[in-house]
């Protein structure tokens, strides 16, 4: 009688304590990309590394904003996670523009790899390329080669002012992960000055440093591994989101370029079948490496970085740079004043990085699950 009666009182304290307990430990996370059709690997490792997200935002990046917001639409849908929300973004960034991009490159030189900024070109699009340059309203669907999407992106607020409002409602708990431009986190942390401080990390992709005689010397495909389109297509906003006062920074840009696919992975995967794994099979480009990915892998799973150090960082905002829109950076001593350090990742486990895509790609979460 005795364990029959307290039992129950005892399971109902530990459950309310387990809850609290619980509800401070989660991980969450808000994902900001420039999303495409091959794109959604990086929100299924979070989901499999039991991260809950909060919502997908779209950027201008790879290609305008409210092509790739449609793209995230899509590929949610292709999996049934129509649950998560997609939060349009900013689509210019703070200052820059393709002419004045295209003007700097005439004076700096070309880039391998310009993004939403190369010259609009209607021949590219009919053939199921995303849209660049011209006007940054217009829909390309013959790029949804994952199918057009049926819903629309929820335009109840916006990218900026979702991060703000949910770093308010769980602080410290939430990841903003960014692996596109980096002008939605500029705005957030300009509109709330307790934005960056209330979120757990700020995990980027891009911010390559050192590599320019290897841009001079290599292939143009190896130039174009090292154009760091992400923090080049707005500097501003770059300098602004890697300076604000986040708990930490980590930065996965050489670290980017060290894992690519490769036929054999790709087809391993494509062992068991599912929507993503027949997206990523028929559609993932074994040209580039696993960048969005290895950033996705560190937010979820930090210990999966093999050498990291602690480097101050600044983003070159000078127009008339040829390093405009590049990270410089110092140690402590040699640091100018009004920049932060930030973590800068050199090497990952390649194994463990491989086997989480995996994971996540042939049992991904749906809403399902989510429930």
């Amino acid at each position: 009688m005795h364990w029959s009666v307290s039992l129950p009182l005892l399971g109902s304290s530990m459950l309310s304590l387990a809850t609290g307990a619980f509800a401070r430990d989660k991980h969450y996370a808000i994902m900001d990309n420039d999303w495409y059709t091959a794109g959604f690997v990086p929100y299924l490792i979070a989901l499999d590394g039991d991260v809950e997200v909060l919502g997908l935002a779209s950027d201008t990046a790879n290609s305008w904003q409210p092509q790739v917001a449609l793209h995230a639409v899509a590929t949610l849908e292709a999996g049934n996670l129509s649950c998560i929300p997609v939060y349009p973004g900013a689509t210019w960034p703070l200052i820059n523009t393709p002419q004045r991009f295209q003007a700097w490159e005439t004076i700096h030189g070309k880039l391998p790899w310009e993004g939403a900024f190369a010259p609009e070109n209607k021949t590219f699009e009919a053939e199921g390329n995303d849209p660049t340059s011209g006007d940054p309203n217009r829909i390309v669907k013959a790029a949804f080669k994952e199918g057009f999407p049926k819903g629309k992106p929820n335009n109840s607020t916006s990218a900026a002012n979702f991060m703000v409002d949910m770093v308010h409602k769980y602080p410290g708990q939430v990841s903003i992960y960014s692996a596109g431009a980096l002008t939605n986190i500029a705005l957030a942390v300009r509109m709330d000055p307790q934005f960056a401080s209330l979120a757990k990390e700020l995990v980027i992709m891009g911010g390559y440093v050192d590599l320019n005689l290897l841009e001079a010397t290599g292939s143009i495909m190896q130039a174009d591994y090292q154009s760091d389109i992400n923090l080049m297509i707005d500097p501003e906003a770059s300098k602004i989101a890697l300076t604000a006062d986040f708990p930490n920074i980590t930065i996965a840009g050489n670290v980017a370029n060290q894992e690519f696919p490769t036929r054999e992975f790709v087809d391993e995967i494509y062992q068991v079948r599912n929507p993503y794994s027949e997206l990523f099979h028929d559609y993932y480009d074994l040209s580039f490496p696993f960048w969005d990915e290895t950033a996705a892998a560190l937010m979820v799973d930090p210990s999966i970085a093999t050498n990291q150090t602690s480097v101050f960082l600044d983003v070159d905002t000078s127009y008339g740079s040829p390093n405009y829109g590049n990270i410089h950076v110092y140690q402590k001593a040699l640091a100018p004043a009004g920049i932060r350090e930030v973590n800068y990742v050199f090497t990952v486990d390649g194994d463990k990085l491989r086997q989480r895509i995996k994971h996540a790609l042939q049992y991904p979460k749906s809403c399902a699950d989510l429930s």
